[in-house]
């Protein structure tokens, strides 16, 4: 008979069966140990475990849209100029006038942005206002004649001047009395008035006072 079967020694046959077993479950164990290693039970394909034991895809951030990160306009030159970048100023050849001179009117635009922009700056988009007190006294746009639009480039920085003065009369402006050859002038005798002037919307921030005599 084989001694596989028939364990020859000189200890009892049971000493040997019980080493034999021995063995067996220590090779069966070991090769428990191997299928599991290559097996992975609870693991799934295309997922693997975080820290906490929670499968996270790895596809999540490549299926996941694209966001557009937000963009900001940017100024370019020939754009409209902005409010907060056109100064308008009021200009008077002098600031006292004595009886019988006329004050000569015009404005100054300036550019204090960073580009080049343009606006309309043509007679139909000038106003000239004077006032004293409360009280408006002339309009320039009261009695316009011919009036035109002229678009204009302002460089930064670069004031730009009216090419052609305004004359006040020293009247009091009603669209009523256009066609009348003399109104009454306005008082005078160290009289204050103050201009103000509006170009295409944008207006002065300041006046400018001049005194009649």
């Amino acid at each position: 008979m084989s001694t596989i079967r028939k364990p020859v020694g000189p200890q009892p046959a049971a000493v040997y069966w019980r080493r034999r077993i021995i063995v067996l479950l220590g090779l069966v164990a070991v090769i428990a140990v191997i299928v599991l290693i290559i097996v992975r039970p609870g693991a799934s394909q295309g997922a693997q475990p975080d820290g906490a034991g929670t499968p996270v895809s790895t596809t999540a951030a490549t299926d996941a849209p694209a966001t557009a990160l937000p963009t900001e306009e940017v100024a370019v030159d020939g754009d409209p100029c902005a409010p907060e970048n056109v100064i308008v100023e009021p200009v008077t050849d002098a600031t006292t006038y004595a009886a019988g001179e006329l004050p000569e009117l015009t404005l100054t635009l300036t550019n204090t942005g960073p580009n080049v922009c343009v606006l309309n700056a043509g007679t139909a988009a000038q106003v000239f206002t004077i006032t004293s007190g409360n009280d408006v006294y002339w309009t320039s746009t009261d009695c316009q004649v011919d009036p035109i639009d002229a678009e204009v480039s302002l460089t930064p920085n670069e004031p730009l001047s009216s090419a052609a003065a305004i004359v006040w009369d020293r009247t009091r402006s009603d669209p009523e009395t256009c066609d009348d050859e003399e109104r009454e002038p306005v008082p005078a005798g160290g009289a204050s008035y103050h201009l103000s002037v509006s170009v295409d919307g944008f207006d002065s921030s300041a006046t400018k006072q001049m005194l009649l005599y």
